[in-house]
């Protein structure tokens, strides 16, 4: 099922020009409204999700990226494995691999993930994302309706 890898290259293509695009276009920290929840707002993140780690002094850029790589191999790896007919499986490893393989490049590049998307209800603001993080939690909201899928055939 490595034929579904074509689906990460796409995820790291469409990551790399959004978030080139947002570089070159929004000022650091000042959104522009699109709708009346969603602002594009140009952040770099120097930690994980939700900023985890974001304060330290620099080893986690290099802690992220080993962790993103072995990650995606492991996931590859899997996928290699997989049974022809398990698509559903092979693509959601596939989204996360394009997203994890998407934020180490920014993390090589830059030493942070640039974040774009920001979404928010009244004064409350979910943190700024970007297309890889969109594409791993796809990707692992697959793998959970996979896994109910997989205990309802084998009970």
């Amino acid at each position: 099922m490595l034929k579904w890898l074509w689906l990460s290259a796409l995820i790291i293509a469409l990551d790399q020009w959004t978030k080139n695009l947002a570089s070159e276009l929004l000022r650091p920290h000042e959104p522009v409204a699109v709708s009346p929840f969603f602002n594009l707002t140009l952040m770099h993140n120097t930690g994980a999700a939700f900023s985890f780690l974001s304060q330290e002094d620099g080893w986690q850029r290099w802690f992220f990226i080993v962790l993103a790589v072995a990650v995606s191999v492991v996931i590859i790896v899997w996928m290699h494995r997989l049974a022809t007919h398990e698509k559903w499986l092979a693509a959601a490893l596939a989204l996360m691999v394009g997203g994890a393989l998407g934020n180490a490049w920014d993390r090589v590049q830059h030493g942070y993930v640039v974040d774009f998307i920001q979404l928010y209800y009244k004064t409350f603001y979910w943190p700024a994302f970007n297309v890889a993080d969109s594409a791993i939690t796809v990707g692992a909201v697959m793998l959970i309706v996979e896994s109910f899928r997989g205990a309802k055939k084998s009970a």
